[in-house]
């Protein structure tokens, strides 16, 4: 450490010929080798790898599309995605925070259109990022960011209790809350539906218990283990209960049918391409965010992620596979298992692309509630339970806008729920940034002197109108609004009109300074 931290006046480029003849051995001697990074970073991605494999079949199968569809993104962004520069430590794949919008996109459009939907996404983003506007997603609120997952995790969390029971989901939010009650009652009349049901609930209850269990025992997943019994329940006690479908992953694969384009309704198309990318980016640079919290590695380059994204998305797409991002549970696991260089992310994919050609069999086995188990899981994950009741009783315009978010996603749909997220943030925002306030003074016996300071927007109309309005109207009065930072057309217009009914009564004489 000390030899880092010393740094005399002759080394490096302000030194001598001699400091130059030290350096490059210098750094060449403290440079870890290729064996000391693979030391780390393999046992790393063996980790990501099984914490990435329930994941990916089970977002797969969530989202309406053949559980290969989630291995071959996973392996896109691993060998794709995570070679390019960007977040050195972070891995991507499908993500449980697009279950519900692939849902709606496959539901609407069909499977064959999904590849169109990811491959413009992609493209979108590779555009964004050589713009160099991967930045501005961080300026997003982080409450519309908040409320925006609570609302995915709810839908995924009511989505999947009928996925835990084997029973087909009602397609919106509202419906899925509505229908819970016959949900329970199917499963007090149907022996199969319990039995699936607590499959799932096993799985959950494992994953909750896995955390407190020795470090150990925990080199494994929690998730991985908890299907791992649930294979087992089934195969010992022949429970009549459904299994994932299997298709090969060849089969899988397939091209988007651009020219089929032209019979698709193009503008609800592009609303669809835009919310993909709205949502999937703004998910994989707060991602990056938060990773870049937990390592002391090189902090991530938010444009070049936003290509590396872009980039693995089109790929995605070309292969009519499901939408990538970042995701925060494998990167962390990533981070905590020692990974150092992206290396560990790039031979995650190798092990999803070799489990996916060799044990394709494995898949057929996995009961479809134990998948359903693990997504409910993460939908609760998603649920800022922690940050409401402090956000509440501080900042309870941002609690109101991430749960109007929330609220909005699970009753209209994912890509008006955010915009609702976004148009209440600016509106917020707006209504904070514009205090105006009227002080009245008398400066002699006869005139009254009213300073207006402040921003006067259209938000503070009213009340700016109202205090005008109650000042007396026998005596002249002088309008000082030197002290006012901003006013908007809006206000201008009503202060000309309060003056001009004030002149016409012949009772005051008005002075606007400055004028208007």
């Amino acid at each position: 450490m000390g030899a880092r931290t010393r740094v005399s006046p002759t080394d490096g480029r302000s030194g001598g010929r001699g400091a130059r003849r030290r350096g490059p051995a210098s750094r060449r001697s403290k440079r870890p080798s290729a064996f000391g990074f693979l030391a780390a970073d393999l046992p790393a991605s063996l980790v990501v790898f099984l914490v990435a494999l329930p994941l990916c079949v089970g977002v797969a199968v969530a989202s309406g599309v053949p559980a290969e569809l989630g291995l071959i993104t996973g392996i896109v962004g691993g060998l794709v995605t995570g070679l390019l520069p960007g977040s050195s430590l972070q891995v991507s794949g499908p993500a449980a925070g697009l279950t519900v919008l692939v849902a709606e996109a496959v539901r609407a459009y069909g499977l064959p259109a999904l590849g169109l939907i990811v491959v413009g996404t992609g493209l979108l983003q590779l555009l964004l990022g050589v713009l160099r506007l991967g930045g501005w997603f961080r300026a997003i609120s982080l409450s519309v960011v908040e409320g925006m997952l609570a609302g995915i995790g709810l839908v995924i969390v009511a989505g999947q209790l009928y996925a835990m029971a084997d029973t087909r989901a009602p397609s919106s939010g509202l419906a899925k809350l509505g229908g819970l009650p016959g949900l329970a009652a199917s499963l007090l009349s149907s022996p199969s539906a319990r039995s699936a049901f607590a499959v799932g609930a096993g799985v959950i209850v494992v994953i909750m218990a896995w955390q407190f269990l020795p470090k150990a025992v925990r080199l494994l997943p929690g998730a991985l283990v908890a299907v791992g019994l649930a294979v087992a329940a089934k195969a010992v006690l022949g429970l009549p209960i459904a299994t994932v479908q299997v298709n090969g992953l060849l089969d899988v694969v397939s091209l988007p049918d651009f020219a089929g384009v032209g019979t698709l309704p193009l503008v609800s198309l592009a609303g669809t391409v835009l919310a993909f990318t709205l949502i999937a980016s703004a998910e994989s640079l707060f991602s990056a965010a938060a990773v870049d919290r937990l390592h002391t590695g090189p902090r991530t380059d938010f444009d070049k992620e936003l290509i590396a994204q872009g980039a693995g998305n089109t790929l995605s797409g070309l292969l009519g596979a499901l939408p990538l991002t970042a995701v925060i549970v494998r990167s962390a696991a990533n981070v905590q298992a020692g990974a150092r260089t992206k290396a560990s992310r790039v031979l995650h994919g190798v092990w999803l692309l070799l489990f996916a050609l060799l044990l394709p069999g494995v898949l057929a086995r996995i009961p479809v509630a134990a998948l359903a188990g693990v997504l409910v899981h993460a939908g609760f994950k998603l649920l800022p339970l922690k940050q409401v009741k402090p956000l509440w009783s501080k900042h309870r315009g941002e609690a109101f806008v991430l749960a109007a978010t929330a609220l909005s996603i699970l009753g209209i749909g994912m890509f008006e729920g955010v915009l609702v997220g976004l148009g209440l943030s600016v509106i917020k925002t707006a209504w904070d940034t514009s205090n105006v306030r009227v002080e009245t003074v008398a400066s002699s016996p006869e005139e009254l002197t009213v300073k207006i300071t402040g921003s006067a927007t259209f938000l503070r109309l009213p009340k700016l109108l109202d205090s005008l309005e109650a000042l007396p109207d026998n005596r002249p009065i002088r309008l000082d609004m030197t002290g006012l930072r901003h006013r908007d057309h809006a206000c201008t217009m009503a202060l000309l009109s309060w003056a001009e009914r004030r002149r016409s009564h012949g009772v005051t004489l008005v002075q606007l300074t400055p004028s208007m």
